[in-house]
């Protein structure tokens, strides 16, 4: 086997776990945009809630105020039925209709007039929700793009780790590599640890004496022998 060198895994080992956390970074982006633009929807779904609303209000007004027509039109009917019969019992009659009909629009202004003033109640709720929710709004787009920048940079960063990375193997001989290669499948699993009073830097299990003593001399690769990670003396 080539010489070992802890100095060349530890490299590699630093390299890696920079294109690790690089990767883990680049994938939380797009979580964290989705996250971002569910709140805008949430943002703008609200302001169309108000909207709705006042403009649901509106709508009703208008239907009372052609409630309100229609009623009138037909007092004035009956004021021309009235000039025109000759009968007192049809004359009364049409009082009567005059008179229930009037109490009707009566009721129907009362309506509209409480109509009117929730309407302008309204119109101050969403006046005010719009303003807070589209300021808002900028800010969450606002972030979006900052994610996106940092997407792009990411992105750069990552690939510079992945030439490091390429670049730092080849120092590292075959079946040295080999073992970092198997225990580095695990994400966030330090290859390289050191041994502390006899004990694995990684599983932290009591190492046998012969693993402490070839960690300290160092002339070959030793491992522990429970969790099977490089171990190693730091002075």
């Amino acid at each position: 086997m080539a010489a070992f060198s802890i100095e060349k895994l530890l490299v590699l080992q630093a390299r890696d776990s920079r294109r690790l956390t690089l990767e883990q970074q680049l994938k939380s982006v797009p979580r964290e945009v989705a996250a971002v633009e569910a709140r805008i929807a949430a943002e703008k779904s609200a302001i169309e809630t108000a909207k709705t609303e006042w403009h649901g209000l509106e709508s009703k007004k208008k239907l009372l105020e052609i409630e309100i027509k229609t009623a009138e039109e037909k007092v004035a009917k009956y004021r021309t039925q009235q000039v025109q019969v000759r009968k007192n019992d049809e004359y009364q009659a049409l009082t009567h209709e005059i008179e229930t009909t009037q109490s009707g629009i009566g009721t129907l202004e009362e309506q509209e007039i409480g109509v009117m003033l929730v309407i302008d109640e309204a119109k101050k709720r969403f006046a005010a929700a719009e303003a807070e929710l589209k300021k808002n709004i900028t800010g969450h787009e606002a972030r979006i793009r900052t994610l996106r920048e940092r997407e792009g940079q990411l992105q750069t960063e990552l690939k510079a780790a992945e030439e490091a990375v390429a670049s730092a193997r080849p120092e590292v001989p075959e079946k040295q590599l080999k073992i970092y290669d198997r225990i580095a499948v695990k994400p966030g699993h330090p290859v390289c640890v050191t041994v502390n009073g006899g004990k694995c830097g990684g599983c932290h299990l009591k190492v046998p004496t012969h693993i402490e003593v070839m960690a300290k001399t160092g002339p070959e690769i030793a491992t522990c022998d429970q969790c099977g990670r490089v171990v190693y003396w730091q002075s």
